[in-house]
């Protein structure tokens, strides 16, 4: 069986600043958790990967947010998402007294002892606990193997493969939670982007290549062109047997969701199916011009090859 996970309020933010009214957000949490999705991620905590002043409550994840959420939904479905680098050892125990249950790290690849060692913390506090393992269509095989190690060394209940640049292939993907499975125990989850249209296709892999935990967002919404759509994915696995999602209820979540936050519509920008195509991070769009898309796709050509040398 699937666990299923709702990034919609935490990954939806990077298009509308993470400002999400509070009274859609309870409401958000209150239907995703009554249409039987088993965790609502509900913000970071203390910031993205740079943090910036001037955000709304699901990209700083507040003592009294957390509260607020834990009032109209059972603590066991409060999912937290951090950076390490960005929080204190203070910040586990007082988000876990708040209400949240399970705490999900963004594992520094190049430096990851330190976010292990938090890992390690808060499965003693009782928080069930993911690695995240970013942009990992980028990483070398040998350093997944070793992240996903000394994650399952540290304690960690999934570890997450984050098609972060949304350029995976469903074969990659099948390949990769393949990998992971042969070196680890933990139960292994996907959070696919969309930049390729492949996220339904690469979710279906990860689940036939042992995947148990599948992110997804109402609308798709979150970063550049968006996640796993939920609505599509809930169907697909209804259409298969797994019972237990009451579709109509996220359909009309989403609709809902579609009326009130103007960013929730789905979009497909031009360059992001560039940045997917050439295996290149949101991060790079920047580097690339914005004045044609000819010029965006011949200069995003140029950076991966002199990536490559």
């Amino acid at each position: 069986m699937i666990t299923n996970l709702d990034v919609t309020l935490r990954d939806g933010g990077y298009r509308n600043n993470f400002d999400f009214p509070l009274e859609y957000v309870l409401h958000h949490a209150r239907e995703s958790v009554a249409a039987g999705v088993e965790w609502v991620e509900i913000a970071y905590r203390n910031g993205s990967f740079k943090p910036q002043p001037g955000v709304g409550p699901t990209g700083t994840g507040t003592d009294d947010y957390i509260r607020a959420l834990a009032g109209v939904v059972p603590p066991e479905r409060i999912c937290m998402i951090l950076h390490p680098k960005n929080i204190t050892t203070e910040d586990l125990p007082r988000m876990y007294e708040a209400g949240a249950r399970l705490v999900r790290f963004c594992l520094a690849a190049g430096a990851p002892e330190p976010g292990l060692e938090m890992l390690r913390e808060a499965a003693r506090i009782g928080f069930t606990t993911t690695v995240n393992i970013t942009r990992v269509s980028q990483l070398d095989r040998r350093v997944l193997v070793e992240l996903s190690a000394l994650s399952a060394d540290a304690g960690s209940d999934v570890i997450y493969l984050a098609d972060s640049n949304g350029s995976l292939l469903p074969d990659e993907v099948f390949r990769l939670v393949t990998l992971v499975r042969s070196v680890s125990d933990c139960a292994i989850g996907l959070h696919a982007h969309n930049n390729l249209g492949l996220a339904l296709a690469n979710a279906i892999a990860a689940v036939e290549a042992g995947a148990t935990w599948i992110d997804s967002s109402i609308l798709g919404m979150g970063k550049g062109p968006g996640n796993l759509i939920t609505e599509q994915w809930l169907a697909y696995l209804g259409r298969g047997g797994q019972a237990g999602y009451d579709l109509g209820r996220i359909l009309s979540l989403a609709h809902h969701m579609e009326t009130e936050i103007a960013e929730a519509k789905p979009s497909l920008p031009l360059p992001d199916l560039v940045l997917g195509h050439f295996d290149l991070s949101v991060e790079d769009r920047g580097k690339l011009p914005a004045d044609h898309i000819g010029n965006t796709f011949s200069a995003a050509r140029e950076l991966t090859a002199v990536t490559a040398a």
